[in-house]
């Protein structure tokens, strides 16, 4: 292919890793509306539910990096194969499932092939498109994450409706099948140089260490954050991430070049996306709760009350308009305008959704259109400031870091929604329903109401508060790189 003009058929081939894409994105969303009918159906107990959705992000983040350097090293097509093979075949055995462990065990199997997804889709696409084709790409792809936000418990809620629970994996078949046949057929295959050795030790220590510390996020809030698995999980995943980053720093060819971190616009792009999915993934998740436990909707009254942040990311994204917006601010101005938006789409929800859904739609558009111009900036600078044959790699720290960021996100807001709903509630036993079970009239349930209202706009605020930060500290960083960059260019030049 012309490496001047990209692959003939590059954007045909994107709308074929959207659509592998959207099949995990889907499986995530989609299964938050079926756990009523799992727990009922399947007898399924409040750990099992938590491993039913554990068990997949998991091993998917856990994988994350060790997937994207397989990628690199043997080929993207033949993961991106394999990741679907595995996702589809994970599909089917947990809509077949009978029991909660069968069920278990396919989550695990589905995030094996969920990882190897994640890595390959952005990788693939900075193969096949030109550097300055590649904003617009990414924007597509990006657009992609949320329409599956979007979309999964609106498909959810419609098959629940007319069918059994299976029905929302058994979903994934035809589109993973089809997306098989399309990579087979369209998918050029790329690589990094072969002379590298398998980094085994390195790959071991970051599913150990990785594993460990989503563990520790995600399950800090069920058993406490004192509790001794979680703690202990901690402990582990501190030593061994230690090990890793000590034994990458050592050998000559590492699977994560520690030498990245150098780079501001790296390392900008880095810390803007944690903060951002910390304050988003959070924020959103307390909101889907407001929905449902304060205002009394659905899932899928939820879903369709939520879709407007979705469809204005995806509007801005697909027709372009985020891509030119970026190219006249430029990185760092789109990345502080963009997280500047969000903020103030979560305050706007933080202080008038009390007042109906106007307030709360005002919310979401504007984070919409802030997610449509930040996002997609932040996951260019970090790949195009990793060399292009450890593409892989950089789709594999992308996708950890919004693992992370958005478990972390979920966790510490959680926490503050907690503490303030336990402070003005003291009788609130250990959650909204208890509380309201133990609540006598309707003047006391009110009450109960307004505090979790309090508890749930403190928590928005504090991620709006993170949201900024990210975006200031994003935004100095991929400035001082972009400054950098010119006094290099220049002097390149008078030499």
């Amino acid at each position: 292919m012309s490496s001047s003009q990209g692959h003939p058929q590059r954007w045909l081939i994107l709308g074929v890793i959207c659509l592998a894409q959207l099949t995990v994105l889907l499986d995530n969303t989609v299964l938050n509306v079926a756990i009523p009918s799992l727990t009922r159906e399947l007898h399924a107990a409040t750990a099992d539910i938590q491993w039913m959705i554990n068990a997949y992000s998991l091993v998917q983040s856990g994988l994350l990096l060790t997937a994207g350097s397989a990628a690199d090293r043997y080929g993207r097509k033949k993961l991106l194969v394999a990741g679907l093979a595995l996702f589809g075949a994970g599909s089917l055995a947990a809509g077949l499932a009978h029991t909660t462990g069968q069920l278990i065990a396919a989550r695990a199997g589905m995030g094996v092939g969920g990882a190897l997804l994640v890595t390959t889709t952005l990788a693939v696409v900075m193969q096949i498109f030109t550097p300055e084709q590649q904003p617009k790409a990414i924007g597509i792809w990006a657009a992609v994450n949320s329409l599956g936000f979007a979309a999964g418990p609106l498909i959810g809620g419609f098959l629940l409706n007319h069918f059994w629970w299976g029905s929302v994996f058994l979903v994934n078949l035809p589109v993973a099948a089809l997306g098989l046949a399309a990579v087979l057929a369209l998918v050029p295959e790329s690589r990094g140089p072969r002379g590298d050795r398998p980094d085994l030790l390195g790959a071991l220590l970051s599913t150990i260490g990785t594993t460990a510390l989503v563990y520790a996020i995600i399950s800090g809030p069920t058993h406490g954050w004192t509790a001794p698995r979680v703690l202990f999980s901690a402990a582990v995943a501190v030593v061994v991430l230690a090990l890793f980053g000590y034994w990458e720093s050592r050998i000559p060819h590492p699977m994560l070049d520690l030498g990245f971190f150098r780079d501001r616009r790296f390392t900008g792009a880095v810390a803007g996306a944690v903060l951002v999915m910390f304050g988003m993934g959070g924020a959103l998740f307390l909101f889907t709760q407001h929905l449902q436990f304060v205002l009394g909707y659905g899932p899928l009254e939820a879903g369709l009350r939520t879709a407007p942040l979705a469809l204005t990311v995806v509007a801005l994204n697909f027709t372009g308009v985020a891509t030119r917006w970026t190219a006249r601010l430029g990185t760092p101005g789109a990345v502080l305008l963009g997280m500047v938006l969000m903020a103030g789409g979560l305050v706007a929800i933080a202080t008038l959704a009390v007042h109906g859904y106007p307030g709360t739609l005002l919310g979401l558009l504007l984070i919409g259109v802030g997610t449509a111009i930040a996002s997609p900036a932040m996951a260019h600078a970090i790949m195009s400031s990793i060399p292009p044959a450890k593409a892989g790699v950089g789709a594999a720290v992308n996708g950890t870091l919004a693992e992370f960021g958005n478990g972390l996100g979920v966790a510490v807001l959680g926490a503050v929604l907690n503490a303030r709903f336990a402070a003005l509630i003291p009788v609130a036993a250990s959650s909204l329903p208890a509380a309201l079970a133990a609540a006598h009239g309707e003047g006391e349930r009110r009450n109960v109401l307004d505090a979790f209202s309090s508890g749930l706009q403190t928590s928005q605020l504090v991620g709006a508060s993170a949201v900024v930060l990210g975006g200031v500290l994003a935004a100095v960083l991929l400035h001082r790189a972009q400054r950098e960059d010119a006094r290099t260019e220049s002097d390149a030049v008078a030499a």
